[in-house]
């Protein structure tokens, strides 16, 4: 996979946006199709003035587009920012696995380098008395 960073404050933008659960429930609606404005605010249970400033945040973000029709104004989901934050957290995906098991296999890896005398190439360093480990 080709990964290019996203910039930092357009993935900072979309983390914010998506941080709101009722913006997280007008992109589920808008993934399906696009909406009015009127409509949105019907689906999502929210006033014209609420759910502006909702629009607002997801615009700036850059996952939502408006074009107006006559006196109506459309909104449609811009999926690029869905996915360069879906290739931002997949070049994580060779890591995961459980919690339990990065943990383990990291503490395995620095008490080795301590029997050995060697490092473990980014494992912080350790001292030698076990208790000040878990300090």
């Amino acid at each position: 996979m080709n990964y290019r960073e996203p910039d930092r404050d357009s993935l900072d933008a979309v983390f914010t946006a998506l941080g709101n659960p009722a913006r997280r429930r007008m992109v589920d609606l808008l993934a399906a199709r696009p909406a009015s404005i009127g409509q949105l605010a019907d689906h999502v249970g929210m006033s014209l003035p609420a759910i502006n400033r909702h629009i607002t945040v997801l615009e700036e973000s850059g996952l939502v587009q408006r074009r107006k029709h006559g006196r109506v104004n459309f909104l449609a989901l811009r999926r690029d920012p869905l996915r360069h934050l879906h290739e931002w957290t997949s070049r994580y995906h060779a890591y995961w696995g459980t919690d339990e098991e990065t943990l383990e296999n990291y503490i395995a890896a620095i008490e080795r380098a301590d029997r050995t005398g060697t490092t473990t190439g980014d494992a912080p360093t350790t001292t030698a008395d076990p208790k000040e480990r878990e300090r």
